[in-house]
Parts: structure tokens; C-alpha cells; sequence
């Protein structure tokens, strides 16, 4: 998640509360990336998500208050057939081992805690990953991995999680974006479409289309959003 060094002489107020996969990523993809916002920046991530019988209204502040520790909280509403409410609650934390350079590659971890309010627990779902980025062509292609586990408090049940993404320039300051993960039983979801900096590094748009792999269309979902970032500011 880059932050560059031009003003934008503003600092983002951070609100709202969050659901969707469990891993959150570099929106829109679901796959992270190993990269995280500029120190003493802030940014904020809000899309909103069509799925079959229900829409989502996301937003996931998140801010580097040290240098090297980026944490998330934010969260998502949900309407559908039974009215429009608050589905899930997310704090995050990600941290950088090495940091990505052009032609080089970078490694961290993330973990995290969701709530679903519904569910009547503090904390339904603990989740921790690895997250890998890898740079070529002087950052015009950039693939990720995650691998990680995600445990779910209300039947004590762990499960094994990864994805595979990339981004790819294709024009000046837009990509084309696509990935495959896994974080649910039975076959994997993919996901693809285009982001673009309307402001490179600071206001960036994006839309995508996905689904899961061999089904029909009650699966499939539809995204538009954007992306805010400050230049760093705090204290």
C-alpha cells in the first residue's frame, strides 16, 4: 500500500465501522499485499459490494503511527432481504520484515480478530498470514502470495488460507488486477478488474467482477470503490 511524498495538505477523519472475506487486502484485491502506508500516513479504503440478494457498504481506515506497524480498524454494512445492518467489526495489525523495492521482494505478517455482531461473541474469528510481493519490470508487474490460518471461535475450527494476485500497468498510472484465493471449504473464488491513481499516490478508483471457480452466478459479486491517502501527518 504506497504512499507517495507529494502534499496534499489534508488529513483524512477517520470513521465508520465493517464484511466480506476475512483477509484485507490492498483493495480491491482479497490477496494482500507485503507493503503497508507511508509512515505517519493514513489512508482509507470504501467500496461498495453487489453480491446475489445483498449489498455492502465498506470502509477500512487504517494508519502507520510508528513506521513499521500499519493497523486497520473499520468495518462494513450490510443490506439485504432483512433490513440494513452492521455485519462484521475488524482490527488489524501488519508489520514489514523487508520492504519492496523495484525488481526486489518484500515479506511481513498481519494478524487480526473479526466480530460479527450477530453472533453475540467479542471476537468470532482470529486470522494471521503471511503476505509476499514481487516486483519486476521496474514495478510495471507485481505479484502477491499469502498463506495463513484462520480459526473460528464458534465451533473452534481452524482452516488453512492462501491467494495469489498480480497487478500489471497497462497504461499510465491504471492496472489491470487479478487473483485467485482461498478462505472458505470448497472450491477457490477468483476475482479481476481495474484501478486507476486519479491523483497518483493520494485518490485512486477501482472496479472488479468475481466469483467462484466451476459455479453459477448466485456466488459472483460486484465491487466499485476508492482509495484515499494522506501525506504523513501525525505527530
Amino acid at each position: 500500500m504506497r504512499c507517495g511524498n507529494k502534499a496534499l495538505h489534508a488529513a483524512l477523519a477517520i470513521s465508520l465501522l465493517l464484511t466480506q472475506p476475512t483477509a484485507f487486502a490492498a483493495r480491491p484485491m482479497i490477496t494482500d499485499d507485503a507493503r503497508t502506508v507511508d509512515a505517519k500516513a493514513c489512508q482509507v479504503e470504501s467500496w461498495v459490494r453487489t453480491n446475489h440478494g445483498s449489498r455492502e457498504y465498506w470502509a477500512l481506515p487504517a494508519c502507520n503511527f510508528t513506521g513499521n506497524l500499519e493497523l486497520t480498524f473499520g468495518g462494513a454494512r450490510t443490506a439485504d432481504a432483512t433490513g440494513t445492518h452492521a455485519t462484521d467489526i475488524v482490527l488489524q495489525g501488519k508489520t514489514l520484515f523487508k520492504t519492496l523495492e523495484p525488481n526486489g521482494w518484500s515479506v511481513g505478517l498481519v494478524a487480526g480478530g473479526i466480530r460479527h455482531p450477530a453472533d453475540g461473541k467479542s471476537v468470532s474469528e482470529l486470522y494471521s498470514y503471511v503476505p509476499a510481493s514481487f516486483s519486476y519490470f521496474n514495478d510495471k508487474m507485481v505479484l502477491h502470495t499469502n498463506v495463513g490460518t484462520l480459526h473460528n471461535t464458534l465451533n473452534s475450527s481452524t482452516r488453512g488460507t492462501w491467494g495469489i494476485g498480480s497487478e500489471t500497468s497497462f497504461a499510465e498510472n491504471t492496472w489491470f488486477i487479478a487473483e485467485a484465493f482461498r478462505q472458505k471449504s470448497g472450491r477457490p473464488f477468483f476475482q479481476a478488474g481495474v484501478r486507476h491513481w486519479i491523483v497518483p499516490n493520494h485518490v485512486q478508483i477501482d472496479a472488479t467482477y468475481g466469483n467462484r471457480f466451476g459455479t453459477a452466478s448466485n456466488e459472483r459479486w460486484f465491487s466499485i470503490g476508492v482509495r484515499l491517502i494522506t501525506p504523513a501527518f501525525l505527530p
